[in-house]
């Protein structure tokens, strides 16, 4: 198997031509908001590890300098060449951003003594580059404050590229963020990490090339870094709306406003200086209510919420906008314009798909029957280039509804292999399908070819004519989709039918994270591991003792149910397990085995040390590169 990919149909080029009639593309503001203040960028833009692995290649993407092809959706080739603006920018006076070094935005604000660093990246590496960057052009300025916008690794994990852990817990540099922070920061990629991981390879196009045939963004930024991903908690909490703060002479407001794009998340206002933070709570795109790799659902109601209290708090006094995405606004009119717009765009997607769901639609049908309302549509910071208004139907559907449609039709269908067989020989057997479905494809009717070609491939993974088939529409979706996690999805979903699937190294949660676990975290995705199965008739029971913590607990296995009680031992317990919390992290991370941390003293195991070792056997190894488009 190869994959190469197919050329654009006829079909393909005539959507995408009425996409470039249908848009404002004479509007030419976002450039120049996206070039102002420009002051410098790296060159050649390549950021190398120590280790001599590329964390970062901005040249990959000097495609973008051209016309758009008939192989990118018009809408989407003009948001990725807006991301593809990349340098050090002023923001304001004393205010600065490094944009184009990651997936996100890193600001920089001139304090007394040193910068405040807002939103360090994904990786040590671009966050080192972007400091670096700015300290050449302003003066090698020490950091003296950071700031965490939110719980995703977009916005803490290349803390380490900026500010030691040293300085940080000797109190030198106060890191702020959000109350509930840690807890989500190092949960929400932990306990189903690894499918979101999986998933995440398809919704950023990691192993697609870059070019007008693959990945050319991902809507929100052009993509994640490949450096070392990092954390150091927050040394002080934002707990309140209203709370202010002042970091290095920078007097800062805050605004709490969890659940919305993240469930720890903030906005602040700089009172002296006019300017607005929105985190990643209004941004140049709809954003996901449910994001394609998997998480819980958001809230529209609450964003759209929190934008109209941002703009009650700090419409009136706000000359500037920046975010931790895209590029900022400047000019009250236009700040308050924008977020009023927003705020409607999450409320209109939310009290729509309720109104239409209390007339009996299900969100599939909610999806082809809701549109945005063309004050909305019209505007490009509210197109669907991350989020889209199909998916984020759905997952408000989700939100209150569940899975469920209602129809008992749909209350124990087969799994997809046993659906797709009985489809298959219903329909007439694969060749009949694939004769049908290639008429459809020859009509331009992609989205049937992909949905009933699937079962073809479902019933025979070997089945070379449907795989290419399949592949093809597939690709011809992702040449016309103007969402770019979309147009990851179809054309890696293309690439593996073709080529199979490509492992990738990558950890669902970095060291730095899984070494933040607290020990019920880390008790419950042992939980999550566990083969209930293999373990319905065992009982076992632990206590564990941490030395350096002082922390008490007990792990009881029953009825194949991993369950713990904190602060008790249990006077039956079949061994005691005594150690520091430093070698439970070198063993969840991967850097030591538990029986080299026996020999090297750092465990002490009194009792039956067998059964330990037991409750280890009967914990699964996830997959990390599952099969998605073949069963």
């Amino acid at each position: 198997m190869n994959a190469q990919h197919g050329e654009p149909t006829a079909a393909t080029r005539q959507a995408n031509q009425q996409v470039r009639l249908a848009l404002p593309f004479s509007d030419r503001r976002d450039f120049d908001d996206a070039r102002r203040g420009f002051v410098a960028t790296l060159s050649p833009l390549v950021i190398k590890g120590t280790d001599g692995r590329v964390a970062w290649d901005m040249e990959s993407y000097s495609f973008l300098d051209g016309d758009c092809p008939d192989t990118v959706n018009p809408s989407l080739w003009r948001q990725a060449q807006l991301n593809a603006i990349h340098g050090l920018f002023e923001v304001a006076p004393r205010f600065y951003q490094v944009r184009g070094l990651d997936l996100s935005n890193m600001t920089i604000i001139e304090g007394d003594q040193g910068v405040i660093v807002i939103d360090p990246l994904v990786s040590a590496e671009t966050a080192g580059a972007a400091l670096a960057l700015y300290r050449q052009h302003r003066g090698n300025r020490p950091v003296s404050a950071v700031i965490y916008t939110h719980s995703h690794v977009d916005h803490f994990g290349g803390v380490k590229g900026v500010v030691s852990e040293a300085d940080v817990q000797a109190g030198k540099v106060p890191i702020l963020a959000p109350e509930g922070f840690m807890e989500h920061a190092i949960s929400e990629n932990v306990y189903a990490g690894v499918a979101m991981t999986r998933r995440a390879v398809y919704m950023y196009g990691a192993v697609l090339p870059k070019g007008p045939d693959g990945q050319v963004s991902a809507g929100l930024g052009m993509t994640n870094s490949l450096g070392q991903v990092t954390l150091i908690p927050p040394t002080r909490d934002v707990t309140r709306t209203g709370q202010e703060e002042t970091l290095d002479g920078v007097r800062i407001v805050f605004q709490l406003t969890p659940g919305t794009e993240a469930p720890a998340e903030m906005n602040f206002f700089f009172p002296e200086h006019r300017l607005l933070c929105a985190a990643e709570n209004a941004t140049h795109n709809l954003h996901n209510l449910l994001t394609l790799r998997g998480a819980l659902v958001r809230d529209p109601h609450v964003w759209s919420r929190y934008l109209n209290e941002a703009v009650d708090l700090f419409g009136a006094d706000t000359d500037a906008l920046f975010a931790s995405h895209h590029w900022p606004r400047w000019g009250r009119e236009r700040v308050v314009d924008y977020l009023e717009k927003q705020r409607d765009l999450y409320g209109y997607l939310h009290d729509q798909t309720l109104r239409l769901l209390n007339k009996g639609y299900v969100g599939a049908e909610i999806a082809e029957e809701l549109a945005l309302p063309p004050s909305l549509a019209n505007e490009w910071y509210c197109r669907g280039y991350y989020g889209s208004v199909s998916h984020n139907v759905k997952a408000i559907y989700q939100r209150y509804m569940g899975w469920f449609d209602g129809n008992p039709a749909h209350l124990w269908e087969y799994p997809p292999v046993e659906t797709a067989r009985r489809y298959v020989e219903y329909m007439g057997g694969a060749d009949a399908v694939l004769e049908k479905a290639r008429q459809a494809y020859a009509t331009g009717d992609y989205r049937w070819v992909a949905q009933v070609v699937n079962h073809v491939v479902f019933a025979d993974p070997q089945n070379a004519a449907a795989r290419e088939l399949q592949a093809n529409a597939l690709e011809q979706l992702g040449y016309g989709a103007e969402n770019a996690t979309w147009r990851n999805f179809y054309l890696m979903g293309a690439r593996e039918l073709r080529a199979g699937v490509q492992p990738v190294t990558a950890m669902s949660a970095s060291m730095d994270v899984m070494a933040a676990l607290t020990m019920e975290q880390l008790f419950d995705s042992l939980a999550i591991r566990l083969d209930g199965p293999r373990a319905t008739d065992k009982r076992i029971v632990l206590n564990w003792r941490l030395t350096d913590t002082g922390e008490r607990y007990t792990l009881t296995l029953a009825n194949g149910v991993l369950t713990y009680v904190a602060g008790k031992q249990a006077d039956n317990a079949d061994a005691t397990i005594t150690l520091p919390r430093a070698a439970i992290n070198a063993i969840i991370t991967g850097q030591t085995k538990l029986e080299d941390q026996g020999r090297a003293g750092h465990i002490a195991v009194t009792g039956a040390p067998a059964r330990l070792q037991e409750l280890f056997g009967l914990l699964d190894q996830p997959v990390a590169s599952f099969d998605i488009v073949t069963p």
